[in-house]
């Protein structure tokens, strides 16, 4: 009964475009743009019933409560009192970006035989630090079976991102497979956000066969570029590695290291001369979601900016022309989540599990996703401007809005938020 679950985040009610992720070259070249919070998630949510419809098992994860009235009074102060810079840091909706809740090790590839996540600490960047206790909050409530083991965040000043940085491949999803922690070390101009020591400590806790764990270095041209997150240059599913040429410090090195553990595994290359760093990073091409398909065959879930870029989908059609295991591309339509920098797999968490095992709340089926674009359509805001983030009448509409999504899905009662009167 093992199978791979994605949990797509639903954007918030309080998505917008403050520009806080350096690094991000779209977060930070939209900001101060008007946000549609309300359209940014019911193209979520259509991207989740595009995944079910190709017979994919759909789950959610919730947007936090915004702002955070709690992270906000730990430095003394509150919305109402803050400077902007806090008040936009607060009010994030990053957290719709599953790929970065957490790192999953399946329960084929760990020594106890459970299904292990390790909440990410996100510590580099202000407005994310703050995330990972609602996150874990979740998490544990999701994954509270005996099925799974449920981690803290590594400790500071070790920075980890979760599975943005971290590729599984293996035969099948219910095969042990081999474990791939991707880090940082320098990116020119912006921070390398992963830490090895913390990934090695994820693997560590997670219980992982070190003849089977891989740690490389991702390119620090690739961060200098714009790919702030190794999702950005590199995706795996099943045995097929899908990268840019340019995605590792040490391309031949990390290529023969995960042939020599995985003989079987299939590496599908796109090169520079074909694909620039550039254009990976504003197509957002390898930021997709790699899937299995219940007929065995392999598909590409891209944003609607691969198809716009010429070349990157002129070398789409000729991979399909081929013989190669990627078989389908579908297009998807998530373009008020990239204007902030998050393509198809930044707003998933692949978790590889028994779908029984899983608390129901959380797997979602068109019916349940008719309902919560419903709470969608008569809460989210229309639209939020640069200058409306320290308007407080939107603070009550954003926490009117999550509180209805949260008595919906009957969680309110496992789950606590913080909204102020």
């Amino acid at each position: 009964m093992i199978t791979e679950i994605n949990f797509d985040g639903l954007i918030g009610p309080s998505h917008n475009y403050a520009g806080l992720s350096l690094g991000n070259l779209a977060a930070t070249g939209n900001a101060g743009n008007t946000s549609h919070p309300r359209a940014a998630a019911l193209q979520g949510i259509a991207k989740m019933r595009a995944n079910i419809a190709l017979g994919l098992k759909q789950g959610i994860l919730l947007p936090h409560p915004r702002p955070d009235h709690r992270w906000l009074a730990s430095l003394s102060t509150s919305y109402a009192e803050a400077p902007r810079h806090l008040q936009a840091q607060a009010l994030s909706a990053s957290a719709m970006w599953a790929a970065n809740a957490a790192t999953v090790s399946p329960a084929p590839d760990t020594a106890d035989g459970k299904c292990h996540l390790s909440v990410a600490n996100l510590l580099t960047m202000p407005h994310r630090s703050h995330e990972w206790p609602h996150t874990l909050a979740q998490l544990k409530v999701a994954f509270a079976d005996a099925a799974f083991a449920v981690h803290g965040p590594v400790p500071a000043p070790f920075g980890d991102e979760g599975a943005a940085n971290h590729l599984r491949m293996a035969p099948s999803h219910d095969a042990p497979g081999v474990e791939i922690f991707v880090y940082g070390e320098r990116g020119g101009p912006f921070p390398a956000r992963q830490s090895r020591v913390a990934s090695e400590a994820i693997a560590r806790a997670h219980r992982l066969d070190p003849a089977r764990t891989l740690f490389v270095e991702q390119n620090p041209d690739a961060i200098a570029a714009g790919a702030f997150h190794n999702d950005v240059v590199a995706v795996a599913n099943g045995a097929v590695l899908f990268t840019h040429e340019q995605a590792f410090a040490d391309r031949d090195g990390t290529h023969a290291a995960l042939m020599a553990v995985m003989p079987a595994a299939q590496i599908v290359e796109v090169p520079a001369a074909s694909v620039s760093l550039a254009d990976a990073v504003s197509s957002y091409l390898f930021n997709a979601q790699l899937v299995t398909l219940p007929d065995a065959t392999m598909a590409l879930i891209v944003p609607e900016e691969s198809r716009a870029n010429a070349r990157v989908w002129g070398w789409l059609q000729a991979m399909l022309a081929g013989n190669g295991p990627i078989r389908r591309v579908e297009v998807v339509n998530v373009r008020e989540s990239m204007a902030n920098g998050g393509g198809p797999a930044c707003l998933r968490l692949r978790v590889v599990a028994d779908p029984a095992t899983v608390d129901p709340r959380f797997i979602v089926d068109e019916a349940k996703l008719d309902r919560i674009a419903a709470i969608v359509a008569a809460f989210w805001p229309e639209s939020i401007d640069a200058d409306a983030i320290g308007n407080l009448a939107l603070i009550g509409d954003v926490e009117r809005a999550h509180t209805a999504l949260i008595d919906a899905l009957q969680l309110s009662d496992s789950l606590t938020v913080n909204h102020v009167p």
